[in-house]
Order: C-alpha cells, then structure tokens, then sequence
C-alpha cells in the first residue's frame, strides 16, 4: 500500500459519514471528495464558491487543485448531494443538499445569504402555479434586498 493510499484508508476511517454519504450517492471514495464533502459539511457559512472551498484546502494544506475541486462539486450535484446557486453576481456558490426545502435572501450590498421557510409563501406558490395550469415539480425563490447590519458597507450610504 502507497503512502498515500495509507493516508486515505487512515483518513476515511475517521470520516465514516462522509464515505457512505458518497456510496449512498454512487461516488467512489476518493480523498478530494471526502476533503470536499467536509468542508462543505461544516462550513459556518452554507454558501461556499469553489473558490472559497479550494481556499480551506489549501488553508489545511491539502493538494487538491482548483479544477478537481471544480469536477467534484459537478459530480456531488449530479449526484444530489449539493445543490448550485446564482446568486446576485453570477457566482456560483454551493451548499449541502439536506433534504429539506428553504428559500433564499440575499443582501445585494455585501452578498450575506440568509435562508427561510415560510409554509405560506409555499402553499401560495403552488396554487399560483395551478392556477396558470401548471404541476409544481420544483422551484427556487430568491429575495435579493438591503440588509440592516450594522457592518455592511451599504448602510452609511443608504443612511439607514
């Protein structure tokens, strides 16, 4: 067995969720997906770009270039373990699929994404979409406004 083989094996013990999460999903166990899946797994922020998450791996010095970083996120959407968003910018930012519907806000001044569910902003969709003839299958709603935090650069110039 290679070092790096070891340093996987050794790796994927301690990780045990995230490995049968890629099973589950069809994915072979790899160290780039597991470093991947970890990072977005614990990320404080939901919303990670590609960028950011090649950041913390070189942060944690791991050698994993940004266009597998890239090819793992499209295989973890493909597979349903991540969803992708554009938001405000045209970024794509990625977040773990968790099963559970939310909506979106986002601040068009300094970008902060807050989620929410409202059950009457869902119900109201679906009968919008009766309405016009239609089956809701899925949808993505997404507020984009003015945050009222005190450190957004926004507010001194809005005067708020």
């Amino acid at each position: 067995m290679t070092g790096q083989a070891r340093r996987v094996t050794r790796h994927f013990r301690n990780s045990h969720v995230e490995s049968q999460d890629l099973r589950r999903a069809g994915l072979k166990v790899t160290l780039p997906r597991v470093k991947i899946l970890e990072i977005l797994a614990s990320a404080s922020a939901h919303h990670l770009s590609a960028e950011a998450i090649y950041k913390k791996l070189l942060d944690s010095n791991e050698d994993i270039g940004l266009a597998t970083v890239y090819r793992v996120l499209t295989q973890f959407e493909a597979a349903g373990l991540v969803s992708r968003h554009h938001f405000e910018g045209g970024m794509a930012v990625f977040e773990m699929n968790r099963g559970d519907h939310h909506d979106h806000v986002v601040c068009v001044d300094c970008g902060k994404v807050e989620e929410f569910t409202d059950e009457s902003i869902e119900k109201l969709q679906s009968a919008v979409a009766e309405r016009l003839g239609f089956a809701l299958a899925d949808h993505a709603l997404i507020l984009y406004a003015h945050c009222r935090r005190e450190n957004c650069p926004s507010r001194k110039t809005r005067g708020a």
